[in-house]
């Protein structure tokens, strides 16, 4: 079924939109899921809250792109589900793990002392400034790195690179985020 069929569904408060997303967009939400979530159990509840979450949604919003939108959705809320979970037991996961690799990025620009006080949006807007800059290639292995959770492995496989150029041009790509991010001063 087409994006706009299963748009109009939901507009239609159709319940079958709920069953069109979960098989066309099933695998690809889970994937999502399960690169940041470790227990499959907690990647079948994400999935499921993506779909209550698209039909609390939509209606008002109407996604240029479902696959995008259902993304995000999965995305934020294995997230947010980390976070919880990290609260309870503060042990540290592939999630974590890439989120220190950026962590070097924001360090580059004085311990964070200019991002203080930044907007969710701006640093979104700087971070979308810093990729539209990038070759599509890197833009795919930063991308692919630090919104989908891939692992290093999975990303040089499927781009027909070794893992080594991988985390080469991630470190690199850090650095240049750091000199973007250390442009702009927020105090």
């Amino acid at each position: 079924m087409r994006e706009s069929e299963i748009i109009a569904l939901f507009f239609a408060r159709d319940e079958a939109a709920l069953t069109s997303v979960q098989e066309d967009y099933g695998a690809y939400c889970s994937t999502i899921a399960r690169n940041i979530l470790a227990d499959q159990e907690d990647v079948k509840e994400c999935v499921n809250d993506t779909w209550l979450k698209a039909w609390e949604t939509i209606p008002p919003n109407k996604p240029q792109s479902l696959l995008a939108y259902l993304g995000r959705i999965t995305r934020n809320h294995a997230i947010n589900m980390v976070r919880n979970q990290n609260r309870q037991k503060r042990a540290g996961n592939k999630y974590t793990v890439a989120l220190d690799e950026l962590g070097e990025a924001a360090a580059a620009a004085d311990d964070n002392r200019e991002l203080e006080g930044i907007g969710t949006s701006k640093l979104a807007e700087i971070i979308n400034e810093f990729l539209e800059q990038l070759p599509k290639e890197k833009r795919i292995i930063f991308v692919r790195r630090y919104f989908y959770m891939d692992a290093v492995a999975d990303i040089a496989a499927s781009n027909g690179l070794t893992e080594s150029s991988v985390k080469v041009s991630l470190m690199r790509m850090r650095r240049q985020l750091g000199r973007k991010l250390k442009e702009y001063r927020f105090i």
